[in-house]
């Protein structure tokens, strides 16, 4: 590895890191302002945890934290996700995770508002931004998500019949909890949480790449190595300006391989005319990946 392939690495984690203190932040805003006073659960381990701590603060004689048991319940996924995905994803999910159980810890609970709706649409917006930002930067908040990564790998099936029984399983719970008026504003909380999530992450959005270089091999190879996408080459294009030979490469990437265009353009000219726009339709073969 080169010397500036590390430079572009090391940029690379910083910036995740970087998401994942974000992230922190948001899911303990959403948690410790607007969910917990609310009476409301999030989905999937956070509605868990929430779950467990509730449930250890009625009925136990010790109280268990929705941090503690945010950080528990992902912990034998952390095991999962390093011996079937991946040790750098691994990596990046412990400490999004770890992060996020800090700050919930660490941000005093304030009690904005004890209206169970607003707390049901606030932190719904709280905790979706942040879950987006990090799925949009390649980076996994846990749970469900490494069970979903590992049964795609294996069976090429989505797991979003197991998100929503989960998900179901909640907001039962918090009926049961808090009364059925609760249930129906965690399941509200969880359908807006799903939108702003899908708003910021759209990763299946395609996009259509043009690039204009002087150096058609280097990019080709570059974007091949960085990503699995097939190229259109167009011969003998010449620049106005300056009249020089060009060669135009046409391709067709979802949005979150945007990142990897940047990088593989960086490594192979820096100089090329690169035009990225939002493509409506693909019609014919599309490679759609299915892990992280």
């Amino acid at each position: 590895m080169g010397e500036l392939d590390k430079l572009i690495e090391r940029h690379q984690n910083l910036s995740k890191i970087s998401i994942a203190f974000l992230y922190s932040i948001a899911v303990s805003i959403a948690v410790n302002m607007f969910w917990t006073p609310g009476g409301i659960y999030g989905s999937g381990v956070t509605g868990a945890a929430q779950l467990i701590s509730t449930i250890s603060h009625r009925w136990m004689p010790f109280n268990l934290s929705t941090a503690v048991m945010y950080f528990a319940l992902n912990a034998p996924l952390f095991v999962l996700a390093w011996r079937k995905i991946d040790h750098k994803f691994t990596i990046f999910t412990i400490i999004a995770v770890a992060l996020a159980s800090t700050m919930m810890h660490l941000l005093p609970p304030v009690k904005i508002t004890a209206d169970p709706l607003v707390c049901a649409i606030f932190g719904a917006v709280a905790n979706g931004f942040g879950t987006g930002m990090a799925l949009r930067n390649g980076i996994s908040t846990g749970g469900i998500d490494i069970l979903g990564i590992i049964l795609r790998k294996k069976t090429g099936k989505s797991v979003g019949t197991i998100n929503i029984m989960f998900n179901i399983f909640i907001v039962a719970c918090a009926g049961f909890l808090f009364g059925w008026v609760h249930a129906l504003y965690s399941a509200v909380s969880i359908f807006i949480n799903g939108q702003v999530i899908d708003m910021i992450y759209n990763k299946d959005q395609k996009l259509q790449v043009m690039i204009v270089t002087s150096k058609p091999k280097n990019v080709i190879t570059q974007i091949q190595n960085e990503m699995r996408r097939g190229i259109t080459i167009v011969h003998d294009a010449e620049g106005a300006y300056k009249h020089e030979e060009k060669t135009i490469l046409f391709t067709v990437i979802s949005r979150s391989e945007l990142h990897d265009l940047e990088n593989a353009m960086a490594l192979s000219d820096q100089h090329a005319f690169v035009s990225v726009t939002d493509t409506v339709r693909v019609m014919g073969r599309f490679y759609q990946a299915h892990i992280y």
